[in-house]
């Protein structure tokens, strides 16, 4: 997907929530698009700046915790407590994999193949699984 076919899919995802495609919103949801892994805030900065388009620190928060509560976006929390966010839309339920080499976060495509049982009386709401190893990169480049 190139950039504007990111722009066009930001705009239509937040158009479907029945709320306004701001200008801030339209951006951080087409970086997240653009990521083929979950990114964090720093990593989020970096490359709104990098495309000429630097948000406010504050404004990228925001707009990441407005993502994530309409279900556009979801976040995960490394080994390192970096909070990480990654496009929701693309699968639900899913489960990650952390590099333990570089520190990495990737969302995996597959759900996870069995819900544990809970004692009885409690109501699961979620589950977060994270696979943990080295990722291809580091595989190949022996760290």
């Amino acid at each position: 997907m190139n950039s504007g076919s990111h722009h066009d899919k930001a705009v239509q995802l937040i158009k479907e929530c029945g709320a306004s495609a701001t200008a801030a919103r339209v951006q951080v949801l087409q970086l997240l698009l653009a990521a083929n892994t979950t990114a964090s805030h720093q990593a989020l900065m970096q490359a709104a700046t990098d495309e000429a388009q630097p948000l406010d620190k504050v404004t990228l928060y925001r707009v990441l915790d407005w993502l994530v509560a309409q279900g556009l976006a979801h976040s995960v929390t490394g080994q390192d407590r970096v909070r990480r966010f990654g496009v929701a839309h693309v699968h639900h339920g899913h489960a990650h994999f952390e590099c333990d080499a570089c520190g990495r976060l990737f969302c995996l495509a597959d759900r996870p193949s069995a819900q544990p049982r809970t004692p009885p009386g409690f109501e699961a709401r979620h589950i977060d699984v994270t696979v943990h190893g080295r990722c291809a990169d580091c595989t190949h480049a022996g760290v």
